[in-house]
């Protein structure tokens, strides 16, 4: 696992590196960029979302992307609880509306000395909160409320017995006409997050 760690670091920068150079400054993108690209790059946290079901085909296959996240030693330490029910919903996230689904994503551990089996969860996290927007749909990841659905919200959720909840997706319908590259939150400048070292 020790070994894995630096490619794993490699890996999560690489991508975050790929989403900071297209919001900061589109020109370095190449003009044939691969295709599927545009979701790493033009995702946003969506703020918004409008009524409207998620579909059981939609959720498979954000859940799938999920299970298919890579993990350190391929251990996949993650569950994922998806919550349906708008009450309770509502409980854990309160920004959440009608038709919002939350995927809660567990492991095993304290969620704060975890780290490795943290790290792995965080790709499937990202996975799922990326094939959303791949979809057409809205998804924003939230932590803030971790702690509090730890303390208060483990029977109604199921976790596993050595479980604790690392981060919550909300997936919904966007509004019509959302400006993706409006929503998006502005990034650093290549100049303050890039070192290259020819």
């Amino acid at each position: 696992m020790k070994k894995l760690f630096p490619i794993f670091l490699v890996f999560c920068f690489t991508i975050t590196l790929g989403s900071c150079r297209a919001r900061s400054d589109p020109s370095l993108l190449a003009a044939d960029s691969a295709p599927g690209i545009n979701t790493l790059t033009e995702h946003f946290a969506a703020r918004e979302f409008a009524a409207g079901q998620i579909t059981s085909s939609e959720l498979d296959q954000i859940i799938y992307a999920g299970i298919r996240a890579p993990s350190s030693g391929n251990r996949q330490p993650w569950h994922f609880t998806v919550v349906q029910d708008e009450a309770l919903a509502r409980q854990l996230v309160p920004q959440a509306s009608a038709g919002n689904v939350l995927i809660v994503v567990s492991a095993a551990g304290d969620g704060i000395t975890n780290c490795p089996v943290i790290l792995d969860s965080a790709l499937a996290v990202q996975s799922m909160y990326l094939a959303a927007q791949a979809l057409g749909l809205g998804s924003r990841i939230y932590t803030g409320p971790v702690n509090d659905i730890n303390a208060r919200f483990r029977p109604q959720l199921r976790l596993p017995g050595d479980h604790n909840v690392i981060a919550v997706i909300r997936i919904g319908r966007l509004p019509p006409g959302t400006d993706v590259t409006a929503s998006a939150s502005p990034r650093n400048s290549p100049d303050r997050t890039v070192t290259w070292i020819p």
